[in-house]
């Protein structure tokens, strides 16, 4: 990639990242640290994604920024009954979320239960007043067989789902090329029959301007290049914002461990 190339292509995805962090010990100081660096000198990213304890900190401190608040639901490992994720969804909307990122109950699917994590989606969509949304996590390095996350796209899709998105980032296979081709394309089967643009967020290892340029093309190639924008493409990552940086800059700067 030319350098020319490598800034175009950081600008570009610079407005697409939503920036993370679920670490475990993550603290108030992390979350203000998080909202200074949602706004750069560049422009601003598409949201933030943090624990559902510190939505209300997050709105608070990025008030006026433009950046919008997600949390999560039902993470990681998608195994809530679903009365307590919907509870959990409505707290999230109280707090102030503009945007639910549910982990879908992808062990109930592979089991066989796909009536029971469609039926969660959809109770959990019905609990998002417009203009919040909802992202579905597929957690698509568990499930693995291309065949069925193409038909956990479709599901998460029919049910209600305004993204979809790849993985949690909490186990050992996150977002590939691979699984990204089979949910863009189900994305591109679908939009007529739903009549919207359902998002795709890729998330997990996502960590260089080179990763970024990999699936901005694949987007591109399905759905074409007027596409990808911040309503219908995200990056799910923490330090790829470094490196996006770092390229506008014509700096060295390293990425840090992408969510």
């Amino acid at each position: 990639m030319t350098d020319a190339l490598k800034v175009a292509t950081a600008k570009r995805a610079l407005g697409l990242v939503d920036l993370t962090n679920l670490n475990d010990d993550c603290t108030a100081a992390d979350i203000t640290a998080l909202c200074k660096r949602a706004v750069t000198d560049y422009g601003h990213v598409a949201a933030i994604c943090i624990w559902p304890r510190f939505v209300e900190q997050g709105v608070a401190e990025l008030t006026g920024t433009g950046v919008k608040v997600a949390t999560v639901v039902n993470f990681p490992d998608g195994g809530v009954e679903t009365s307590s994720v919907v509870a959990e969804t409505e707290q999230a909307i109280r707090d102030g979320a503009d945007e639910i990122d549910l982990v879908m109950p992808y062990k109930a699917f592979m089991d066989g239960r796909k009536g029971f994590a469609e039926e969660q989606i959809i109770r959990v969509k019905a609990a998002i007043p417009a203009p919040a949304i909802l992202k579905v996590i597929l957690e698509t390095g568990e499930i693995k067989d291309p065949l069925l996350i193409h038909m956990a796209s479709e599901i998460a899709i029919i049910a209600g789902a305004d993204f979809i998105k790849t993985s949690t980032g909490k186990v050992p296979v996150n977002a590939t090329l691979e699984a990204a081709e089979v949910m863009l394309t189900v994305i591109e089967e679908t939009r007529r029959d739903v009549l919207k643009d359902v998002g795709f967020k890729p998330a997990g290892g996502i960590r260089t301007v080179d990763d970024a340029a990999a699936y901005l093309a694949l987007a591109d190639r399905i759905l074409g290049s007027n596409w990808p924008s911040a309503a219908t493409f995200r990056f799910g990552a923490s330090g790829l914002l470094d490196a996006l940086l770092g390229a506008i800059n014509g700096s060295d700067a390293a990425a840090g461990e992408g969510y």
